[in-house]
């Protein structure tokens, strides 16, 4: 990445010269009228490799959890989630503005909800109360630091919402880097869901794109809210090109990203003035709190060419991609023990 090291997110990444040949050699239709072959050919790739029955190409993450949490719910109709979830923070509240479907979070332990808290959430049919109709989990989860939901307690959510009788919904935009952690195929983690969604714009690498994955049935509906979101597109095989050479190229690299990331999480735990569980770095992502004020660290980072978010009033985020180098990590350990 040159003379600057940026951390910001893994959404940064720019197109690798196989990627943008990918791109300029695509070939495409009208995806609105379903005749974009490379469309097609992604979502056929990333439904196999989900293990779902069909995939919808769609323009970003957010679009992805609004349709299928509407494809799952209807208005009136409550969610069961984890308070720092995704959903819940980061989607400018569109569940209720657009859907009317109301999110009840509820605090986790790091994007974990215990069964007794899915348990006692579901609430008692009563005309004075929404219907409790989902469960939404998060894996990797953003806020718990890249946290990964194992498959033993995936499964065991699963058997109880079923038994509830509820639907059960994965944000999985980074499911990669979760199945990558654990050594499992993806599938043996979305196979616990109704509908899943992935991202290829983070650790994957690509510039744009994720895909909402279930039952035939369930993507009808979706590619109608799609359309109904502004979410439709004409020759997007361009930008399906880059997510398939992303998939195809880009998923077993992830656990580059994941190494670099201990290795930096470890090295700061090192630095006077620097707090961090460094152990619980699961993924490519990287909560730390520095003993100066967040905005003041921040600032002295970029001017010396590290560039970080704020996590919170009290942390900041580190996120580790494919455009890191172990020369790069070097540099922010560098640049963070000189300022503190």
């Amino acid at each position: 990445m040159g003379d600057f090291v940026d951390l910001r997110s893994d959404t940064v990444t720019r197109p690798s010269k196989g990627m943008r040949e990918a791109i300029a050699g695509a070939k495409v239709g009208d995806d609105v009228f379903e005749d974009d072959y490379t469309v097609q050919e992604l979502e056929r790739k990333v439904a196999d490799i989900l293990g779902k029955e069909a995939a919808l190409f769609v323009p970003s993450g957010t679009m992805a959890n609004q349709i299928s949490l509407r494809v799952l719910c209807n208005p009136g109709d409550e969610v069961i989630c984890e308070r720092n979830s995704h959903i819940i923070n980061y989607e400018v509240a569109a569940a209720s503005a657009i859907s009317g479907i109301m999110l009840s979070p509820y605090d986790g332990d790091k994007g974990k909800l215990s069964l007794s808290q899915i348990s006692d959430a579901v609430r008692v049919p009563d005309v004075h109360h929404p219907n409790t109709k989902l469960v939404a989990l998060e894996n990797t989860h953003n806020r718990a630091g890249g946290a990964v939901l194992e498959l033993e307690y995936i499964g065991e959510t699963e058997k109880l919402v079923r038994e509830l009788g509820l639907g059960f919904y994965l944000d999985g935009a980074r499911l990669w880097n979760a199945a990558i952690s654990l050594g499992v195929e993806p599938s043996q983690i979305a196979g616990h869901f109704d509908m899943v969604s992935v991202c290829f714009s983070k650790g994957l690498g690509a510039p744009i794109g994720s895909a909402v994955c279930g039952s035939k049935d369930n993507i009808i509906k979706a590619r109608r809210i799609r359309k109904m979101l502004g979410g439709g597109m004409r020759q997007a095989g361009i930008i399906a090109s880059a997510a398939l050479y992303a998939v195809s190229n880009n998923y077993t690299r992830l656990a580059d990203d994941h190494k670099r990331a201990a290795y930096f999480a470890e090295k700061i735990a090192g630095i006077d003035g620097i707090e961090i569980d460094y152990k619980s770095v699961q993924t490519n992502i990287v909560i730390f709190s520095p003993k100066s004020p967040v905005d003041e660290f921040l600032e002295k980072a970029r001017l010396k060419g590290l560039s970080m978010v704020p996590f919170g009033k009290k942390q900041v985020r580190a996120v580790i991609h494919l455009d890191i180098s172990d020369s790069d990590i070097e540099k922010a350990v560098e640049i963070i023990s000189s300022i503190v």
